[in-house]
């Protein structure tokens, strides 16, 4: 039988008439990290606020551990919030400190606890420096910590890596993996990233007008629309890509064809072999290719497949 620590059942919420969360319905397992996407406005940071007791549902329930949200200790969940919220006239350890004792937790677990959130997010050299002094990326690395301070059972982190450097990002994401990996934590994680999303993630919800639409693990995602490969075209004049869009889906060789931030996208099994095939088509067209290339199907297809639109419009 499988470990579900959070279970959303029928959740709604409506704004003034509009629905912005419509019959959700899903489960997440004790010590995974679960994705969640959607376009902007899809309604993932309002199913979120519920999930985690922030915002009270329309209708609908959400358990944690078998047991009515709003009956819940608070401190059962941590959550890191996209944007920095942090004391800048404190330094990092005072920060933690200060945050552990709202929390209540034990002064000798606390001492240890600062010194270990510290050293695994690289900021014990800057443990006597004020806040307003640090980096963004490092204040953003401090905003995670304080949120763990009291050893949550589950995290919740909106966007955790906005505006990290890449160095950062991976410190980030192998810390991610430790809360899941060593200390069995549920992370949630909502991201504008699908590399992070893909490399992170062990289960994804994709989330567009307050549904869901799919929940199922990075590869099962992608295999579901095919394994093959995805050809990016921009034409000379994209006026025309409606017309070539319009004659491409009527090739055999093309398994979906459609207009994405005015270029031209096509999926299909084994680009490469099919390129000389669909180039002559374009000539027969009179249609000039001004750029072109091709990678390997990713989670962004699946999204797109899925929304129409790319993660950030």
């Amino acid at each position: 039988m499988e470990d579900y620590i959070i279970n959303a059942q029928d959740l709604t919420k409506s704004f003034d008439g509009f629905k912005a969360v419509d019959g959700l319905n899903l489960k997440i397992r004790r010590g995974e990290v679960f994705g969640f996407l959607g376009p902007n406005g899809a309604g993932k940071t309002t199913s979120i606020r519920m999930i985690v007791g922030l915002l009270r549902p329309t209708s609908g329930q959400i358990l944690i551990d078998g047991q009515d949200i709003n009956k819940v200790d608070k401190s059962k969940i941590g959550i890191c919030p996209q944007d920095i919220v942090l004391w800048e006239s404190l330094t990092c350890q005072e920060s933690l400190k200060f945050m552990g004792e709202m929390y209540e937790v034990p002064e000798d677990i606390l001492k240890k606890r600062v010194e270990r959130l510290l050293n695994d997010l690289l900021l014990t050299e800057k443990a006597d420096t004020i806040v307003s002094n640090l980096s963004g990326g490092m204040k953003r690395r401090l905003n995670l910590a304080m949120a763990l301070i009291h050893s949550p059972e589950i995290v919740v982190m909106d966007e955790p890596s906005e505006g990290l450097d890449p160095q950062s990002r991976r410190v980030l994401w192998n810390f991610i993996r430790s809360l899941r990996d060593k200390e069995g934590k549920t992370v949630i994680l909502t991201t504008h990233l699908m590399d992070e999303a893909d490399g992170l993630s062990d289960r994804i919800a994709i989330i567009d007008h307050g549904k869901l639409l799919r929940l199922d693990t990075p590869h099962n995602l992608k295999k579901e629309i095919g394994e093959g490969d995805v050809v990016h075209m921009h034409l000379s004049d994209p006026d025309k890509n409606l017309e070539v869009i319009n004659h491409l889906k009527n090739m055999d060789i093309i398994d979906a064809v459609m207009e994405i931030e005015g270029k031209i996208n096509i999926r299909t099994l084994n680009a490469v072999g099919k390129l000389p095939e669909i180039m002559a088509e374009l000539q027969d067209l009179d249609v000039e290719v001004e750029d072109l290339f091709l990678r390997p199907n990713t989670l962004e297809d699946v999204f797109i497949e899925l929304t129409g639109t790319s993660l950030r419009e």
